[in-house]
């Protein structure tokens, strides 16, 4: 096994250096810009490089997986749609189609599809019936842009998927269910190469960014893993409350800036700079320190529902539990100028005046 994963290390950093030159040569950069404070054109090649490297793998392993076909035409075609719109800007509504399409695709064929919701408000378990096909349309949609959206700073996106697949490895395992546990360290370990050059820790003239490319691939995979995971017949391997916990920092992300956004009388999918990270590092915080203390609270609520699992805590707790911390988090995110005046003024510190826009 350590040979399998040092071969994949390996080849997904092979695979990272040649697709950098690659997309130089047709144009698949990052250039600066109002929103975008790097420095010079960074190749958006993270996530053509993982898909590459997974779709290898399960190739050439095709018993890993159920639907294994189906899962790697789903994550190609995101791959290719995302590496599109990062090198042409397609509008939000191509993106979504697409996204709602290969999400019909693996209603159809898989029949991967959210039939129950299980016991979440403490009343018994929620069954959708004939809305399981559009909730799940939705689920998969939310997912992808969940993680599209939290890609802001260097390491984020790749962070985070490592503590989601890590979280979701580790159930699978405690399940049984040793084969896709595997898949899930295996994208850990293609998304290290990423983070390391992502970081510049391979230089910083190698450094490259994840992608459009990237970010629906995984969001797709992790939904993908989930429904398969949560909707299993009789006893399913993870409820589907604990899937809140595991990808709680881009869901609660995403949700309070897209209420915020209509709040403000914006469009919901118009890009800005009022996402956690921005908000971390105007109140001071170096991007490394926010990379840090973002992973850190997403690994606090990955602990929170792998115990919540492991012990049966009863899902309405988990799910009132987790609805709090949303219902806070979304208060301080959309007062959060107010809240920091406040104390500045109450701890006596150094006059700054935040707004939406400093």
């Amino acid at each position: 096994m350590i040979i399998d994963l040092l071969f994949t290390f390996f080849l997904a950093f092979a695979v990272l250096f040649f697709m950098r030159k690659v997309a130089r040569r047709v144009g698949l950069v990052d250039k600066p810009s109002g929103r975008k404070m790097h420095t010079g054109n960074v190749p958006l090649v993270g996530g053509v490089a993982i898909c590459i490297t997974i779709v290898n793998y399960i190739y050439t392993h095709p018993n890993m997986i159920n639907h294994a076909n189906l899962y790697m035409l789903c994550i190609f075609g995101l791959t290719i749609v995302g590496a599109l719109d990062d090198r042409f800007d397609l509008s939000v509504k191509i993106r979504m189609l697409v996204q709602a399409l290969i999400s019909i695709a693996m209603i159809y064929f898989a029949n991967a599809e959210l039939h129950t919701l299980g016991n979440l408000l403490g009343f018994g378990a929620i069954e959708l019936g004939m809305l399981g096909g559009l909730v799940t349309v939705f689920a998969v949609i939310g997912c992808i842009n969940a993680f599209n959206m939290v890609d802001g700073i260097d390491g984020l996106l790749g962070g985070l998927s490592i503590v989601t697949f890590a979280s979701i490895g580790i159930l699978l395992l405690l399940a049984g269910e040793q084969s896709l546990s595997y898949l899930c360290l295996l994208l850990v370990v293609c998304m290290l190469p990423y983070i390391m050059m992502n970081l510049g820790l391979a230089g910083r003239k190698r450094k490259v960014f994840m992608g459009d490319a990237g970010s629906m691939m995984i969001g797709f995979t992790v939904i993908w893993l989930l429904i398969g995971a949560s909707q299993t017949a009789g006893n399913p391997m993870i409820r589907p409350v604990t899937a809140l916990w595991l990808i709680a920092v881009p869901l609660m992300d995403m949700v309070a800036i897209m209420v915020r956004r209509v709040k403000q009388g914006k469009s919901p999918f118009k890009p800005d700079r009022e996402h956690l990270h921005h908000i971390c590092q105007r109140l001071g915080f170096s991007p490394l320190q926010t990379l840090t203390l973002i992973c850190f609270i997403a690994t606090i609520f990955a602990t929170v529902g792998i115990v919540g699992e492991i012990l049966l805590v009863p899902e309405y707790i988990m799910f009132y539990g987790f609805i709090t911390i949303f219902t806070l988090y979304l208060i301080f995110l959309i007062n959060y100028c107010t809240v920091m005046n406040y104390f500045r003024r109450k701890l006596d510190l150094p006059e700054k005046k935040y707004s939406s826009t400093n």
